[in-house]
């Protein structure tokens, strides 16, 4: 019986080590995944910046990831509020308002940046005026397609993300399949403010997958370690010998 709990120990260590590499290598794969994905982000940023103006018709594969500019006005009347947002560890909300582009029928979103809300859902937008024509600068990022989830409250809408479908059936004039996240700027209001474009980094992958391999390496030990008393269980009982036979 106590032979047979250690080897059911032992089988179990084992299949933990196992489990535990297999992750491992799942996160150097994740790793490998999101560097590549990063080189061709970089190799996007590195492209000289696009005008909006010329480009478009241009299709989403064509825009995302770029750095584009744009001159318009701006459509307040079909502002979007995203709820449930945080910058800095302050709750708040993004500001998201198409641009008319110049002279050209169709507008294109533009993130104009964080305002802060106690809530994450009610905050003061309605001075955040920019009037008349202005330059835009900013990275071109995809538009998500369903789950806007656009909920009024006190006679405002606020959205849980941009909905590139609802929004389309929102707004009367062709819309750009990006949303431009515009760039920090020092000539701009200080409010909304803008956000920085998305850090290109490994993530955790790196350090998740050290933690399996680690956690891999401790169930090995532990499985020598039942080996070793098992062993050790067995010299003992050999060197006692058997049992003095009885007269």
């Amino acid at each position: 019986m106590f032979l047979t709990s250690r080897r059911a120990a032992l089988a179990g260590l084992l299949l933990i080590a196992a489990v535990c590499v297999r992750l491992g290598f799942w996160q150097v794969g994740r790793l490998s995944e999101r560097r590549a994905a990063n080189a061709a982000a970089e190799d996007m940023r590195a492209r000289p910046t696009l005008d909006l103006g010329v480009g478009a018709g241009r299709t989403a594969a064509e825009l995302n990831g770029r750095w584009v500019e744009a001159r318009g006005v701006y459509d307040r009347n079909h502002e979007v509020v995203i709820r449930g947002q945080a910058f800095g560890g302050t709750p708040g909300v993004h500001l998201a308002t198409p641009l008319r582009l110049e002279g050209s029928g169709a507008a294109v979103m533009v993130l104009r940046g964080f305002v802060p809300a106690p809530d994450a859902v009610r905050a003061n937008t309605g001075a955040l005026v920019e009037p008349g024509t202005v330059r835009i600068r900013g990275l071109a990022e995809p538009v998500g397609v369903g789950n806007g989830n656009p909920i009024e409250h006190a006679g405002r809408t606020t959205w849980a993300r941009l909905d590139l479908e609802a929004l389309r059936e929102r707004v009367p004039y062709p819309l750009l399949p990006v949303v431009v996240r515009q760039a920090p700027d020092s000539s701009l209001p200080r409010s909304p403010r803008r956000l920085p474009p998305p850090v290109l980094d490994d993530g955790p992958h790196l350090g998740y997958a050290i933690q399996w391999f680690l956690f891999a390496g401790m169930a090995v030990a532990f499985a020598v370690l039942v080996v070793g008393q098992a062993g050790k269980g067995a010299r003992q009982a050999a060197a006692k010998g058997p049992p003095p036979m009885s007269s």
